[in-house]
């Protein structure tokens, strides 16, 4: 066992506990050293764009949707938001996780970190504050899709996704293959191993891309320490408002091209 040495000062000790990154007796193994390091790394990326947010508007609003057991929000809400005036929901349908996040939340005197029950896309009828920054963490298949759309309709400042399994486009793509195939282009994911891979890459490529045919602009990259996980891919959209001019007509060619014409309504609006 290791010192705590490596926690930031800011840092609730209890809450790493909880979230079982320290042990019970708040030390630091192996293990907890390894999830320290990909939280303050994807932090790393987050913290600037909070502060940004910050000095534009106190009393900003984060929405982290498929909040699972709140992981993300409980850590930015510790680190960040809880110098500030700012205020974070976590956005989860299931009802026993909400209900342990909300138990720990008031264990902590996190007063502005708040919850809410509900699938991500009904979720927008039930936020009417602006929403200032949106996340999801590895909110699997079409539900990063879905905090996509809620951030591009409420025109938030920042999306920041991780995505999770990609299975839509992949099943789409296998659906299709034997159609595909005739020409050489498919030999890229003829294979199911590829077929997967393909499906995955094609699916944030034409997320990046229907984001920026909304007036977001895109940078997308690697999270360091997550390389035991193929869910490492972080894409953070920033709103400019100018829209890329080609962006639309490309995820049309691409859907030709693939045979995914059936996901027009995704990743076209």
């Amino acid at each position: 066992m290791q010192p705590i040495e490596e926690i930031k000062p800011q840092q609730s000790i209890e809450l790493l506990k909880s979230l079982h990154i320290l042990t019970r007796d708040g030390k630091v193994n192996q293990d907890s050293r390894r999830k320290l390091k990909q939280v303050y790394h994807l932090y790393q990326f987050i913290e600037p764009i909070l502060t940004e947010i910050k000095e534009i508007k106190e009393d900003y609003l984060l929405v982290d949707h498929g909040a699972g057991k709140s992981y993300l929000g409980f850590i930015l809400y510790d680190l960040f938001v809880k110098l500030s005036q700012g205020r974070v929901i976590g956005v989860e349908f299931n009802q026993k996780l909400i209900d342990q996040s909300e138990k720990l939340a008031r264990e902590l005197k996190f007063e502005r970190l708040s919850f809410l029950t509900s699938d991500i896309n009904s979720s927008a009828n039930l936020i009417d504050s602006p929403v200032d920054i949106v996340t999801a963490l590895h909110a699997c298949d079409t539900a990063t899709d879905d905090a996509l759309h809620f951030g591009l309709n409420k025109k938030a400042a920042y999306i920041i996704v991780i995505p999770c399994c990609q299975a839509e486009v992949a099943s789409h793509l296998k659906k299709n293959k034997a159609q595909s195939l005739k020409m050489p282009l498919a030999e890229l994911w003829r294979h199911g191993i590829h077929t997967r891979e393909m499906g995955s890459h094609l699916t944030n490529v034409l997320r990046c891309l229907l984001l920026e045919s909304q007036g977001y602009q895109v940078t997308v990259t690697e999270l360091v320490g997550w390389e035991h996980s193929m869910k490492n891919e972080l894409i953070i959209a920033k709103r400019t408002g100018d829209k890329k001019g080609n962006a639309t007509e490309r995820i049309e060619k691409i859907l030709h091209e693939f045979n995914l014409e059936a996901l027009k309504s995704r990743f076209l609006i």
